[in-house]
């Protein structure tokens, strides 16, 4: 698939860990957070979306947590930035996605989770990675709290 890209702003360490993923996404699944802030070894998947302006089919790792009804939860956090992350953009503009758990990849649809749903979801992955906190912090804008569910 040469129309596949991994976006250019991702750090070096990011693009070489969806690499590994996607030639073996059980020994990948599990990511150092401490390369991104965090504690420990965590869980993560690979989001394939289409650029909304380039078209070209984009991935990106994210850390997860099962969301307890058979989704798989993620934080669109950009860090505390003030804009939300592209990959998020691009689902709102093209619900055309994959998901990669480990070795299961799937068609997926994205739900933003609002209200107790989402401040429960919300406490789970902050628990699970404490820079959410720092994050949230940082900005002014609701981060939002996406479920994937199998298509």
């Amino acid at each position: 698939m040469s129309d596949i890209k991994l976006p250019d702003y991702l750090p070096s360490w990011m693009s070489d860990h969806v690499n590994a993923y996607l030639n073996d996404g059980e020994a990948a699944h599990l990511w150092d957070a401490s390369l991104g802030g965090g504690e420990g070894m965590l869980t993560t998947l690979l989001l394939t979306t289409k650029g909304r302006k380039s078209g070209k089919t984009l991935i990106i790792p994210l850390i997860y947590r099962p969301s307890g009804d058979g989704g798989f939860c993620v934080i669109a956090s950009k860090g505390g930035a003030p804009a939300h992350p592209a990959w998020f953009l691009n689902l709102q503009a093209n619900q055309d996605i994959t998901v990669k758990v480990a070795n299961d990849e799937f068609k997926a649809i994205a739900k933003v989770a609002a209200g107790e749903e989402r401040a429960r979801l919300w406490n789970l992955m902050e628990a699970y990675f404490a820079p959410y906190a720092t994050y949230k912090a940082a900005t002014d804008r609701e981060i939002p709290v996406v479920v994937f569910y199998p298509a």
